[in-house]
């Protein structure tokens, strides 16, 4: 493909020629086609996948993903963290890094995690109501709950609603502090 390319643009150039006259077209060929050669690379390697990076997968089965997580959590001993949120959510986006970065070890260390797509509240609603529709408030809302479902903490005046503003540190932060005032609780 690039040969044939570059066939064509020396060609309107006048062609590859041997002779010293034809020099100046071919390097003038050669630029253009490094020039658009680069501007491809640079499109194809700046142009994110936009389904790669986005934290909820809209074609999941929550219930199933629920019933899953409850599992692993029993084996594992650990609790799990429902996320409620949606792809379209800048706070959701921005929580979802913070729990991949600075908090990851924190949260995979004592959660099972399972991510809710809620749409534009119009989706999953069913499991938002089971455990006390943490989105009434808004999106990001998180839920935690024990291997048999016992729900031990839910957002309720929208305590994520505003991750982007609250920064990795301050999402650490808020999930250091539930799960000790959980473990508080339980004792």
């Amino acid at each position: 493909m690039v040969t044939g390319l570059a066939m064509r643009m020396t060609g309107r150039f006048g062609g590859l020629r041997s002779s010293g006259s034809a020099g100046p077209r071919i390097e003038e060929a050669n630029i253009i086609m490094r020039t658009l050669l680069y501007a491809a690379l640079s499109i194809v390697l700046l142009v994110p996948d936009a389904h790669a990076a986005l934290p909820y997968d809209e074609a999941t089965d929550p219930h199933t993903a629920l019933a899953q997580a409850l599992t692993q959590a029993k084996q594992q001993n650990k609790n799990v963290l429902l996320i409620f949120g949606a792809n379209w959510c800048e706070d959701c986006r921005d929580l979802d890094k913070a729990m991949r970065g600075s908090s990851a070890m924190l949260i995979d260390a004592r959660f099972v995690v399972v991510k809710i797509d809620v749409g534009n509240f119009n989706k999953n609603l069913d499991l938002a109501q089971q455990f006390g529709n943490p989105i009434r408030k808004g999106i990001p809302a998180a839920v935690l709950l024990t291997p048999e479902s016992q729900l031990l903490y839910s957002t309720k005046a929208g305590e994520l609603a505003n991750a982007r503003r609250m920064g990795e540190r301050g999402i650490y932060d808020f999930f250091s502090k539930t799960m000790a005032d959980v473990l508080k609780t339980r004792q």
